[in-house]
């Protein structure tokens, strides 16, 4: 090999090795690249149990903690979900015979995955969304494909009905009860 290149590499590896050792550390942990300090948590089940050592810990302590879990949460606990639950009900059951790819209840939108309807050769996919708490045709979004585009008009208008047609069931069923 040239002599100028395994120089080179020699200063490379070097340099790396130097970036990412303890060069002046006198014998303690680095915490890792550029000497970042590590963070050292005390055993809580070595502490005093009427200090609150563990509930700060877990950031239940009713302090100014901050988790990643607060990005998660309601502002307000007691957010209710904002689908109406007879359609979302029946698009369950209307498209049954869809495999449930994805579902979520708070945004409306249930993702459905390939499969042929009962007496058809042809494959279908589904997308739902319920966009309002209302039992209201205008609350209803759906969107069907097939393996060659998407389906005819006539067939998703057909199953927006089957579906209006059994949350209304369902809503009649509930109100009877």
């Amino acid at each position: 090999m040239n002599y100028g290149f395994k120089a080179g590499l020699i200063a490379i590896v070097s340099g790396a090795l130097v970036g990412c050792g303890s060069f002046g550390n006198s014998g303690r942990s680095s915490g890792g690249f550029l000497n970042r300090p590590v963070a050292v948590t005390p055993d809580p089940s070595r502490e005093d149990p009427s200090s609150g050592a563990m509930e700060r810990a877990l950031g239940e302590a009713g302090g100014d903690t901050v988790s990643i879990f607060d990005a998660l949460r309601s502002p307000d606990e007691n957010t209710n979900v904002r689908v109406n639950k007879y359609l979302w009900s029946a698009a369950l059951e209307t498209l049954s015979f869809l495999p449930v790819e994805s579902a979520d209840p708070f945004t409306g939108v249930l993702v459905m995955g390939w499969g042929r309807a009962p007496g058809s050769a042809r494959q279908y996919r589904a997308t739902v969304l319920v966009q309002d708490p209302a039992l209201d045709a205008r609350s209803l979004k759906l969107s069907i494909q097939t393996r060659n585009g998407p389906a005819s008009a006539e067939t998703v208008r057909r199953v927006e009905d089957a579906i209006l047609t059994r949350a209304r069931q369902l809503r009649v069923r509930d109100k009877n009860l």
